[in-house]
């Protein structure tokens, strides 16, 4: 039987959780399509991109050529596994013990049998990974999103997803807390954040090609970034609804009225691609 001390800690755990329960189930609130701050959202993308042309993707393309792809797979699962402990913990604020199990039993099986997380026997036992995070928390306890956000250094985000970036990385980051916790003379604690980024640069250049092709680079960010957090909202399920609502804002905000035609608009963007390929083979010397 247990005792009363444990009865009592166990009675003031009961509230908490029945709050949490009360927020995930919660409404989502509807996505939003408008994008009041696009003047500043554009500038701050002009920067991430100039940032990103002049050092970080330079930086990833050599990590690329001088890692061996064995390599960079080993990395990429030692950093997908040493994050999981923030999706654990945020399957927990949304009311899903289930999921924080399945993710914690992930998290064990590869930090032992997958030494320390460079290998990934978990995904070979067929055990998924619950990834989510506490923007996603937030949705899902009825925040709305909020505007829409380019934030300098981290990218896309809104008013409600920025906060996964003071919670997750502060509170339930490993990497974070032994960053806090080991003091070094030359900053050697910032290494794996860094190696962490230039992983994850990497495993985007091929998607490279895509945003050069497209006819307005940042509004294909913002509504492809926003699409994405819908599926991850949903569980990759969005309601229709949602998902249409979404679309037809997406496409009154590009055409500034309720005709909008998305033919017109691949019209447009084969025009711009054509004009592009003008443009530069104008500037090429001519044989001979």
């Amino acid at each position: 039987m247990p005792s009363l001390p444990r009865l009592a800690a166990l009675s003031r755990l009961v509230p908490a959780f029945a709050m949490l329960a009360l927020l995930a189930g919660c409404a989502i609130a509807p996505p939003r399509t408008d994008d009041p701050l696009e003047k500043f959202n554009r500038k701050s993308y002009a920067f991430n991109m100039a940032l990103d042309r002049h050092v970080l993707r330079p930086v990833a393309v050599g990590y690329t050529k001088v890692t061996p792809k064995p390599v960079q797979t080993s990395i990429g699962n030692f950093f997908t596994n040493i994050k999981l402990p923030i999706s654990i913990a945020n399957n927990l604020l949304q009311a899903r013990p289930s999921d924080a199990m399945t993710d914690t039993g992930r998290f064990l099986i590869n930090m032992t049998v997958g030494l320390a997380g460079f290998f990934d026997p978990a995904t070979k036992m067929q055990i998924p990974i619950k990834e989510t995070d506490f923007g996603i928390t937030l949705a899902r306890w009825g925040v709305p999103e909020g505007d829409y956000l380019m934030i300098p250094l981290l990218g896309p985000s809104t008013f409600r997803d920025v906060w996964q970036y003071p919670v997750d990385g502060y509170l339930f980051d490993p990497i974070s807390y032994f960053e806090r916790n080991h003091k070094f003379h030359w900053g050697q604690y910032y290494i794996p954040e860094a190696v962490y980024f230039i992983q994850m640069r990497a495993q985007l250049l091929d998607a490279d090609s895509f945003l050069q092709s497209a006819y307005d680079p940042y509004a294909f960010v913002r509504d492809a970034w926003r699409q994405n957090r819908l599926n991850k909202i949903y569980d990759g399920n969005p309601p229709a609804d949602v998902m249409l609502k979404l679309q037809q804002g997406q496409g009154a905000d590009n055409k500034q009225d309720q005709n909008f035609d998305p033919a017109e608009l691949l019209k447009e963007q084969q025009q711009w691609e054509q004009k592009q390929k003008q443009q530069d083979n104008s500037g090429k010397p001519s044989g001979g």
